[in-house]
């Protein structure tokens, strides 16, 4: 049975997520530069995302599989307290591509962004060329598909961070909550 745990950033997970981020799947995806996937890179990352999180504005955790190796992250980001909102990102490596661990992920911090955090919208989004994750997102139960009318201003906000049309994706407390077999 398919099993993660999501655990704190690391310094001693650098090298894993370094090899991991720095293959042509994963890098060329979320737009990397080699300097970024480096180890000293990767270090001013983790660096990075702890004092974010210190701030409020990031929830991030290392993925691990069952056997305690590193396949990816998950990142709460732009999180607004007054409006109750964030956007979510996920890269997973490549190898580990298709095998659910994504989905399983996103239920687990969606869950803590919800019911933890007190979140009402998580927005999720993906570059038009990048259709692994728009079929990836496509598949959650609980996720409303292509809400960039809806949403514009987060929307303008995603496209102009990843500097790429975008489509924008939201996942909602009530209906996430309703779904989560935690909640039945």
């Amino acid at each position: 049975m398919l099993k993660i745990s999501l655990v704190p950033h690391n310094k001693i997970y650098a090298k894993s997520m370094s090899a991991l981020s720095s293959a042509p799947q994963v890098k060329d995806a979320l737009g990397l530069t080699n300097d970024q996937t480096s180890l000293g890179g990767t270090i001013d990352f983790i660096k990075f995302i702890l004092v974010q999180e210190i701030l409020g504005k990031q929830y991030s955790r290392v993925i691990l599989d069952e056997t305690e190796n590193l396949i990816g992250v998950i990142t709460l980001k732009d999180i607004d307290s007054i409006t109750k909102t964030c956007h979510i990102g996920t890269w997973i490596g490549h190898q580990y591509w298709g095998k659910g661990y994504n989905a399983l992920a996103k239920s687990e911090i969606l869950y803590i962004a919800f019911t933890i955090l007190n979140l009402e919208h998580v927005f999720a989004g993906a570059k038009l060329s990048n259709v692994r994750s728009q079929k990836a997102q496509e598949n959650l139960p609980y996720i409303r598909i292509g809400v960039q009318s809806e949403f514009l201003e987060e929307h303008s906000k995603l496209e102009s961070q990843v500097n790429s049309p975008c489509i924008l994706n939201v996942i909602e407390r009530e209906m996430f909550l309703k779904w989560h077999p935690d909640n039945k």
